[in-house]
């Protein structure tokens, strides 16, 4: 798939004022989020999140998606519908809104991981601009942390995942096309070229390592 042409980045005619509701979301991330780290590290888990926020701010995101950034994996990690409400009643209805458009469950247990990655494909589909921004960014960030791990230790990066190496081939490819459905800012333009990136290095594993390049469609 060819990238595709750069807009105007969003938000770049206006400034963004960040406030006590951006530092209030911050300690509350950090505090939900105490103790967890990234996939296979020891890397704290709020560096995805604020991860997730720059990228949300770089793209002109404002304050209620900045703290939807910051927050938008609480529900699915840190308490299910209980911590939804909490959300709503601390930051508002625009920021739970996105928030819980960007939760894929929150059953706990939660359902098998194919089942619950296509019904979050389906949902992107009719989800409003807002949250496929802070989505989007989520993605983003993960792809990038993704290929600076695989460039470091190989094909063994794929049993961090419950997808495996296929599966999240798949997910990451067809979230790249889903978004590329919508208007384009940005972020979705960076997440094209980072999962293009991300495939052509593992085909070019697997054909050094004697095996044939597979591709799995949704």
């Amino acid at each position: 798939m060819a990238p595709a042409k750069r807009t105007q980045p969003q938000g770049t005619h206006r400034s963004i004022k960040l406030g006590p509701r951006f530092l209030r979301a911050c300690k509350f991330a950090t505090e939900k989020h105490a103790g967890q780290t990234r996939k296979a590290s020891t890397i704290p888990y709020i560096a995805h999140l604020m991860g997730v926020a720059s990228l949300v701010l770089e793209a002109g995101g404002d304050e209620d998606l900045t703290i939807a950034a910051l927050l938008h994996d609480v529900v699915e990690d840190c308490g299910g519908a209980p911590m939804l409400k909490e959300v709503r009643r601390k930051f508002g209805k625009r920021v739970a809104k996105v928030v819980d458009g960007c939760t894929d469950t929150d059953a706990d247990p939660k359902p098998p991981w194919r089942e619950r990655k296509e019904k979050y494909i389906q949902h992107l589909r009719k989800a409003d601009a807002d949250t496929r921004l802070v989505s989007a960014a989520d993605k983003l960030n993960n792809v990038r942390s993704i290929l600076s791990d695989y460039r470091a230790v190989g094909e063994s990066i794929w049993s961090r995942f419950n997808g495996g190496r296929e599966g999240t081939l798949w997910y990451y490819r067809t979230l790249r096309d889903q978004f590329l459905q919508h208007p384009r800012n940005r972020v979705t333009l960076d997440l094209e070229l980072a999962v293009n990136e991300l495939e052509t290095l593992a085909a070019g594993n697997a054909i050094s390592d004697g095996r044939s390049p597979r591709v799995v469609e949704a």
